[in-house]
């Protein structure tokens, strides 16, 4: 039987709230060229193996011109699109018809490794009734520490998950879940990181739009929360640390850790 048929969609919109224009931040590589966010983001999305397509999915001209510069295929979407899950299900008309699981490649999480990617798509095609699945590694120190530093300066540095018994989500924040006392601030840190990073069958796509927006969703500023609102049980596939912190760009101040891991990386 042939597997099912998977394509990554890289939502990206340039009217960002915290970081206005963040597709088109120029970012450094290890030969000191900049290349925009978007195709950082393309390019890592493009290493991933077994799959269909990868689109970047945008609303704004300007986003779209630079995907297309280099070579992107790109979906126009309409600008009401409250979030990236909304912006995906607005592309899935023009995917592949075949396309059974549908990669939600966040545009500012251009470190997520390929085999991440992989794994999602895999526990999506091992567990066929499982409607929405989503990534997390466990939180080094110093990834904490960068949480941790930036919520204390009233920015918000990335997202963590708390899960249940059977894998799945219980909680997704922007502060650092759970609690962590002094003495337990060594690795391995019972913390773990979310990335931005999901896969959807269509018809849980097609339920997530249908469904009002959840309180929480709005405050947390995560549009996931949304699924876990309305009772939509998310996987949570848990993967190793890569060897270098998972960091999305979030704020401008993530420029600078995020262009040292590219250089140690020697990703160009």
């Amino acid at each position: 039987m042939a597997q099912p048929l998977a394509s990554i969609v890289i939502p990206a919109r340039f009217a960002s709230s915290r970081y206005p224009g963040k597709p088109l931040a120029a970012i450094r590589g290890a030969t000191g060229i900049a290349k925009p966010l978007i195709q950082r983001s393309h390019e890592a999305a493009s290493q991933v193996g077994g799959i269909a397509s990868v689109h970047v999915a945008t609303d704004d001209e300007r986003v779209a011109a630079a995907a297309k510069r280099f070579g992107a295929g790109v979906i126009d979407t309409p600008s009401v699109c409250a979030n990236g899950t909304e912006r995906v299900a607005a592309a899935l008309h023009l995917l592949p018809e075949e396309t059974e699981i549908v990669v939600n490649f966040q545009g500012d999480a251009l470190l997520t490794p390929p085999a991440y990617v992989e794994a999602l798509v895999a526990h999506m095609r091992d567990h066929p009734g499982c409607a929405v699945s989503t990534v997390a590694v466990p939180c080094t120190a110093s990834a904490y520490r960068h949480l941790v530093d930036d919520q204390a300066a009233g920015r918000s540095g990335g997202t963590t998950v708390v899960v249940d018994a059977e894998g799945d989500a219980m909680y997704f924040s922007k502060r650092v879940i759970p609690f962590v006392p002094e003495d337990r601030l060594a690795d391995p840190l019972p913390v773990l990181m979310h990335l931005g990073l999901y896969a959807y069958r269509r018809d849980a796509l097609a339920r997530y739009i249908a469904a009002a927006p959840a309180p929480v969703e709005a405050l947390e500023g995560l549009e996931q929360l949304r699924f876990l609102h309305h009772r939509v049980p998310m996987a949570v596939v848990r993967c190793e640390p890569a060897g270098w912190d998972s960091i999305e760009l979030n704020n401008p101040s993530d420029l600078e850790p995020i262009e040292a891991i590219l250089a140690a990386r020697g990703i160009a």
